[in-house]
């Protein structure tokens, strides 16, 4: 299965560190960020879900809840979180799915769809491929996509960001521009025309070239 930008997430059923869950039933109207790992007690990994832990209420005040994916058994989730805890200071207060058969991975396309086999015997190499990030709207569209490779830890101070753009673009006919950050100028997107532009900027804009309408963001 190919995901694509405003693709649906595919749908699945899963143990987590939290319980059985459903994904669609779970998302609940909520923004989602479903992040991934090729295996757990690995390094870069152990830095990662720590730190996101730590971010939380900065995913709680955009009512986007935060879920991680491992291509292991539940109950060892649940020991490496205590290595999380122990290491970075900060407690997982988010649920981590267990991914033993692979359905999950090959559902978000991060592995081929005809691997063979499940979670035994598999490396961290083998499932390399397992270190996507993805921001699913409340209506369980794919509005982001990120793949990492092992040797370099993401940013989620970048993934909080990209959050906040999706968030405004999907309110507002506008696009942020290179490095926005919250509270910054955003750009009117070329489907409005200067017309209609009028109606719902009536205090005007900044236009470089026709096409560079520069606004402030919307309330």
């Amino acid at each position: 299965m190919t995901l694509r930008i405003n693709g649906e997430a595919p749908n699945f059923t899963a143990e987590t560190t939290e319980g059985s869950i459903t994904f669609h039933e779970w998302i609940d109207g909520n923004w989602v960020i479903l992040f991934s790992h090729p295996k757990d007690f690995t390094p870069v990994c152990t830095t990662e879900l720590g730190y996101l832990a730590s971010l939380k209420p900065e995913f709680d005040k955009r009512n986007c809840k935060i879920i991680g994916l491992s291509v292991d058994p539940v109950e060892d989730h649940k020991r490496w979180v205590g290595d999380i805890e122990e290491t970075q200071g900060t407690a997982v207060n988010y649920p981590l799915i267990g991914d033993t058969d692979l359905s999950v991975a090959k559902a978000f396309d991060m592995l081929p769809a005809d691997e063979e086999g499940n979670f035994e015997g598999r490396t961290a190499a083998t499932n390399a491929t397992v270190r996507s990030v993805f921001i699913i709207s409340p209506d369980k569209k794919i509005k982001a996509m990120l793949t990492y490779p092992m040797s370099t830890g993401r940013n989620f101070d970048e993934v909080l960001r990209l959050l906040d753009s999706c968030q405004l673009t999907a309110l507002h006919q506008v696009a942020t521009p290179v490095n926005w950050k919250q509270g910054e100028d955003v750009i009117i997107v070329p489907a409005v025309s200067d017309e209609d532009a009028k109606k719902k900027f009536p205090d005007g804009w900044s236009a470089p070239k026709p096409y560079l309408r520069i606004v402030p963001q919307p309330k």
